[in-house]
């Protein structure tokens, strides 16, 4: 790729959108929590089902991860995209600072996507406060673009025309020194 089509995070600035892609799943990340919740703390089998999952608890936990790579190169291919996220070990928290500017922070608007069951099913169990599921897990959101407010609707349609479901889950403001990179919003 050529050096100025990198998505370096460089462009990101204030007023931008997030737009979050849905996951299918764990995406292979926080294992160790969801073992230990699960199948130390919850007592359960890879056999057992839970009321509100569809699947046995171990399907659940070998959901294939979901790739992004078809229809984010057909994204790149019609806007312009400055931030680039891939939720993995870290969750929101260390993963999203990763590509804003230090002056900028990210709010999250909770609510704002369908948050899989899974993880609530998680969060109950072991009785995990939501700071740290956001920190572990992808909670329903596996890859974040930052975008111009200006194209935000436009590339959600685009999105939906692909048959991928993207939700507008924040926005950047500026940050104060003593506030932290990423913040949560309700609805």
């Amino acid at each position: 790729m050529e050096s100025e089509k990198l998505i370096t995070g460089s462009s990101v600035s204030v007023n931008d959108r997030i737009i979050g892609l849905a996951s299918s799943g764990l995406h292979s990340n926080g294992f160790s929590l969801a073992r230990k919740v699960l199948l130390e703390k919850g007592k359960l089998g890879v056999n057992d089902k839970v009321s509100g999952l569809e699947k046995t608890i171990g399907l659940e936990m070998l959901e294939p991860t979901k790739i992004y790579v078809k229809p984010l190169l057909n994204i790149f291919k019609k806007f312009n995209i400055k931030g680039l996220v891939h939720i993995t070990g870290g969750g929101f928290y260390d993963n999203i600072p990763r590509i804003i500017p230090q002056s900028c922070r990210a709010v999250i608007k909770k609510g704002s996507w369908d948050m899989l069951p899974v993880f609530n099913v998680i969060k109950e169990i072991g009785n995990v406060e939501e700071k740290e599921m956001f920190r572990v897990f992808n909670m329903g959101i596996g890859m974040m673009l930052i975008v111009a407010e200006k194209e935000c609707e436009e590339i959600l349609e685009y999105f939906e025309l692909m048959g991928e479901k993207a939700y507008q889950i924040g926005f950047i403001e500026m940050k104060e020194d003593d506030q932290d990179p990423v913040c949560f919003s309700e609805g």
